[in-house]
């Protein structure tokens, strides 16, 4: 289809909220979006030039155009979400998620059983979760049975089969784990009674369950049935071992969602918390790949809608760490202080540490993935036009001016590569000049790599703040690299960055990956260049005893203490032994002025 056509659907488009969709030159879905004003909104697709390639790509690629009008943005917004889980276009976030998670279930059948799964059928169950592991469901099905005697059979008690006699009490009964309802043993009330309170206590409301059995405690004592009611104190005490383990907020913070939304280059995660009667009674974290750079507000909407839908939550109120929009009957607050600011956080700390999580095994099952995610994310942070593949890093290294040496070290793909580490002795700066030594050895290595058409790091870094900096930017400028190399300078005492031409430095979040990479840069470099002097001062050291004697040089000094291993026992030997070492006269001078000396 020709872009005059496009234009002309543009065109024709209604200024009305609804969901549009881009289809390729095979009919295949591309993206799938929602707006307030369909035609304002695909009109910037085709009227400006677009940063993010994927977008720029994505544009090129359209040759159709379909819209669906609806009444409002948030109808437009559950429509969008049903339409991407239904076609999964190629260019709208892909909600990657594990869908066997836990649950609990209430089972919708006469004398209900409470049991775990990982399978959400729609047969009229009640499900509750998902949690966030086995055990979690298993501590709360172990509390359960301490609490109240239900069956556990998957007989169907109906109550035409109790009453022809076709069941018989198993071994729970016995054990009193069990009242017997298949034979007609327990009523049926006094079972759905103890589902009801075995469903708020899931739900997080204990207060209806530690009443009703503090006064079933309390009428066995006034009848002087105290074994029966130390049972039920025994209970009690269970009951509120569990309230005081749940995770307590604020109890007036009752019927809430919570949702927040931590996210990198190509990645948001949005975390979900369900508060009932100030304890967490659902807690649950999906992760969104992301394909067109779509903003946090863009995903955690998408998020939001994703997991009501899915939880099927009817909570009236959601607490979000900034505004969105979520539905006409839903409630919007976002926090600025107290106790609802503090769920929001803990929320957003939930959702770093599965991002944290998801991290580590990254790194394990995919490292090509972790590697691009880390990369894409640096180039990010540092502002570069490109990915910071291969990253070189020079620190100086100089007691009171001894010895003048200099480092650079070496990573590819965020990890080291030390057969590419290099050493430098400082061969043009008279004593400690930081300065001019840090300019020499920049400009030694960048123009062997040019001569040797060897291929250039995407990002320098020296380590000290605005006067290294410039004085790698000077020997940059000498090779004709300036504007075409970047590069930054690192300064201990705040880890701020400086960019050359920026009065301000540049300060990360002390706990992000780029900032630890660049650390790890600094101290390797400061490590590799600290070893090298030492040698080479402990070196210079000993050799200088023996050099001092007039006659003895450098080569002489080195041949002695590969012989004898150490200055004292040069002192101690003969003459005879000295000759076999460096000759009659040599050995003469040596013997005679240590023999001076005693």
């Amino acid at each position: 289809m020709e872009s005059t056509d496009l234009d002309i659907q543009v065109k024709t488009l209604p200024e009305s909220p609804g969901v549009y969709q881009y289809y390729d030159k095979d009919d295949r879905i591309l993206y799938v979006g929602k707006a307030k004003n369909l035609k304002k909104r695909v009109s910037s697709y085709f009227n400006k030039q677009h940063d993010s390639h994927r977008i720029a790509v994505m544009v090129k690629k359209i040759r159709n155009i379909k819209h669906i009008v609806v009444d409002s943005e948030m109808d437009a917004l559950l429509l969008e979400n049903n339409l991407i889980k239904k076609h999964q276009p190629r260019f709208n976030v892909m909600l990657r998620d594990d869908k066997t998670y836990p649950w609990l279930c209430i089972k919708n059948e006469r004398f209900p059983r409470v049991f775990l799964t990982r399978q959400v059928i729609k047969d009229g169950s009640e499900y509750f979760g998902p949690y966030p592991s086995v055990r979690t469901v298993k501590t709360l099905l172990g509390l359960i049975k301490g609490l109240y005697q239900l069956r556990t059979c998957n007989y169907d008690l109906s109550e035409t089969k109790i009453q022809n006699g076709k069941y018989k009490v198993c071994l729970e009964y016995h054990l009193g784990n069990c009242q017997g309802p298949c034979e007609d043993l327990q009523d049926e009330e006094e079972y759905l009674k103890q589902i009801e309170a075995i469903r708020n206590i899931v739900k997080g409301n204990l207060k209806d369950s530690l009443r009703n059995f503090k006064v079933q405690m309390m009428a066995l004592a006034d009848d002087m049935r105290f074994e029966e009611a130390e049972k039920v104190k025994r209970k009690i005490k269970v009951l509120e071992n569990y309230q005081a383990k749940s995770t307590v907020v604020n109890p007036k913070i009752n019927n809430v969602d919570v949702f927040s939304i931590v996210s990198d280059e190509g990645y948001g995660y949005v975390n979900f918390l369900q508060i009932s009667h100030g304890a967490i009674i659902r807690s649950h974290t999906i992760e969104m790949k992301k394909k067109l750079d779509e903003s946090d507000k863009e995903l955690l909407e998408l998020g939001i809608t994703e997991i009501r839908q899915r939880f099927e939550s009817k909570s009236p109120m959601i607490y979000v760490p900034f505004e969105v929009e979520a539905g006409e009957n839903v409630s919007v607050v976002a926090p600025k202080l107290g106790d609802k600011k503090a769920i929001v956080d803990l929320s957003t700390r939930n959702a770093k540490y599965f991002r944290m999580e998801r991290f580590k095994q990254m790194k394990i099952v995919d490292p090509d993935r972790h590697t691009n995610r880390l990369m894409a994310q640096m180039k990010e942070d540092l502002r570069l036009h490109e990915e910071p593949r291969h990253i070189e890093c020079f620190d100086n290294s100089n007691i009171q001016g001894s010895n003048p040496v200099a480092a650079c070290v070496v990573f590819k793909n965020g990890k080291p590569s030390k057969k590419d580490y290099r050493k430098f002795n400082i061969k043009t700066v008279e004593g400690p000049d930081d300065f001019a030594s840090m300019e020499e050895v920049v400009y030694r290595r960048y123009r062997r790599l040019l001569e040797e058409d060897e291929p250039l790091p995407q990002l320098v870094i020296v380590d000290g703040g605005k006067g290294q900096l410039s004085s790698g930017v000077k020997a940059l400028e000498r090779l004709g690299l300036r504007g075409k190399l970047p590069i930054i300078g690192i300064a201990k005492r705040l880890e701020e960055l400086f960019y050359p031409g920026d009065q301000y430095p540049l300060y990360l979040d002390k706990k992000t990956e780029t900032l630890k990479i660049i650390q790890q840069l600094r101290n390797e470099a400061h490590r590799f260049g600290i070893t090298f002097h030492r040698n080479k001062r402990s070196k210079n050291a000993i050799g200088t005893e023996l050099e001092e004697i007039p006659g003895i040089g450098e080569k002489t000094a080195v041949e002695l203490l590969q012989h004898f291993r150490s200055i004292s026992k040069v002192k101690k030997a003969s003459r005879e032994d000295l000759e076999s070492v460096v000759g009659v006269s040599r050995a003469a001078i040596i013997y005679n002025h240590y023999q001076d000396q005693l």
